[in-house]
């Protein structure tokens, strides 16, 4: 959107298994600057990473689902977030809500543990029930696949990311369709129109789902 790169979230490592994101925290999409400074009408709400040991509670991010998660709470690996904590929402509005979940995997791991895998259900469920559309991101695909970190053009030609995204959609539940594989910006300093277009295709179905959702 700023037509250069941009960190207004902290990124760790590749190699790195512990979440950077300890709060919760909205990040709004600049374009422009100075006084033609505007920000695009979707937000993202970054969470604590569902780690094997520790990270994130399934229910604080239940909670947060409904909205009931305040701007800037910090997450608790120890216990979740009560209705007398102060970083609990009681009223929230129709803003707070979320309207679509996206769950963020890289297709350069390891098999996904049971343990986080049963909280991925217990959140799934949730969020169908309230009828909130989720899809999932695929990221590092270069460094999962030789032939697309040769020429990102060949991501969906790839059998080995295919199998990989077609394991996730089993294993989880989510289709195969609501499944977008993307490279990340790690060692470029520069834009990049293939990197570019792959992110940009997830985003554009991550605010048609949300679109739909609300219309309903």
């Amino acid at each position: 959107m700023r037509g250069r790169m941009a960190i207004p979230a902290l990124a760790s490592s590749t190699t790195s298994e512990q979440s950077c994101s300890k709060k919760y925290e909205t990040h709004k999409i600049r374009s422009g600057r100075g006084q033609s400074k505007t920000y695009c009408n979707f937000v993202f709400n970054d969470i604590m990473g569902l780690e094997k040991e520790g990270g994130v509670h399934a229910e604080d991010i239940k909670l947060a689902l409904k909205g009931h998660v305040k701007e800037g709470y910090k997450f608790n690996p120890a216990s979740p977030l009560t209705t007398k904590d102060p970083g609990y929402n009681p009223s929230p509005s129709a803003d707070d809500r979320v309207h679509v979940l996206v769950c963020v995997l890289s297709a350069n791991s390891a098999e996904i543990t049971d343990s986080v895998l049963k909280k991925m259900s217990a959140i799934r469920e949730v969020a169908s029930d309230m009828g909130i559309p989720q899809m999932a991101i695929g990221t590092n695909i270069d460094l999962a696949c030789p032939e697309t970190e040769k020429d990102l053009r060949n991501v969906y030609k790839s059998k080995y990311l295919k199998k990989k995204m077609n394991d996730f959609s089993a294993a989880v539940g989510i289709p195969m369709n609501c499944i977008f594989p993307v490279k990340n910006y790690s060692d470029e300093i520069a834009m990049n129109e293939d990197i570019n277009t792959l992110i940009l295709s997830a985003l554009r179905k991550m605010i048609d789902f949300g679109d739909d959702f609300i219309d309903k």
